[in-house]
């Protein structure tokens, strides 16, 4: 194994143990509130902040500190224009909607090939959870710690191998990282086009901004959405009339602005980033190593599990 095997395996590792600490961590606070206050375990609303809480806040320090162990080197700076980051929000809602029409196909099919329904755990929690929650939790605290795991801290470390390397690590680990089949496919599409944004400002808040913009989307606006058609289907009313049209408008838009962005995308440059190693097999030396493995492994045991469950 050479340095470099060695450096994407250390990578593996460290998002490994950020996953297991999330876990460990919830296991061990659920079992103390079973104990004490058992009566919280009830409210899907505690439950989440807690399980957010274990997620980003304290698996924190530690991952700071195994990833600053690893060197990392500054992007240039670049201001996007208004003009265009209006065209990257209709990209990151394109590739949310395209991803989540592929993750709804697959998961159709396999509920068909296994005779039961794949339970989609992020949108019953959407759907239980209160408005607040959706709106504080989901669309904002998940979007900066995301954003910074999975793009700053990881995109700053691996750029030296070029623009290209990171994009396609950033979005494999995020989408791995979700650990469920309905969430993957959007997942890989966004983390992918948030790190070619960051590479290409230097700039981890416009990444946050568009995260939390598509978040939002799908969770707080998704449910007045729902409700309105709900609604509709007993007796008209202008209101939810109204809302459903406006988010279709929103829709056609943003599918409109994302599809011509993404045929221009393709001519953008980097400006200022250099691939400062260049590896002769990237996608053999980021995966093929002990690191990724174990992690890809555990992940995708996760998937399955979250399937059968």
């Amino acid at each position: 194994m050479n340095i470099h095997e060695k450096f994407f395996a250390e990578i593996g590792i460290n998002y490994l143990i950020l996953g297991a600490l999330a876990i460990l961590f919830q296991i061990l606070i659920v079992n103390i509130l079973n104990i004490t206050n058992p009566e919280y375990l009830t409210d899907i609303n505690i439950l989440s902040g807690l399980s957010s809480f274990c997620n980003y806040i304290l698996p924190f320090p530690i991952f700071y500190w195994l990833m600053k162990k690893l060197e990392s080197f500054k992007l240039e700076k670049t201001r996007v224009k208004v003009k265009t980051f209006i065209m990257y929000i209709g990209i990151t809602l394109t590739l949310m909607w395209i991803g989540n029409l592929i993750g709804l196909a697959i998961t159709s099919l396999l509920s068909g090939a296994i005779q039961s329904d794949i339970s989609n755990p992020v949108q019953q929690l959407i759907n239980s959870a209160d408005i607040w929650f959706n709106l504080i939790v989901i669309s904002i605290i998940a979007p900066i710690f995301e954003e910074i795991f999975f793009r700053k801290f990881l995109i700053d470390r691996t750029i030296k191998y070029g623009a290209q390397v990171s994009i396609i690590l950033s979005g494999v680990l995020f989408a791995l990282f979700h650990g469920n089949l309905n969430q993957f496919f959007y997942a890989l599409l966004l983390g992918g086009f948030l790190a070619y944004v960051y590479i290409k400002s230097g700039k981890i808040t416009y990444t946050i901004i568009l995260h939390g913009i598509v978040n939002f989307m799908g969770s707080v606006v998704s449910l007045f959405v729902s409700n309105s058609a709900t609604a509709m289907q007993t007796s008209f009313n202008l209101a939810d009339a109204s809302v459903i049209l406006i988010y279709f408008a929103v829709l056609t838009a943003s599918i409109a602005i994302g599809i011509y962005g993404l045929s221009n995308i393709k001519k953008a440059k980097f400006n200022g980033t250099k691939t400062k190693i260049s590896l002769k097999s990237p996608l053999k030396t980021m995966f093929m190593n002990y690191g990724m493995i174990i992690f890809i492994g555990f992940f995708i045991f996760e998937i399955i599990r979250q399937i059968l469950v």
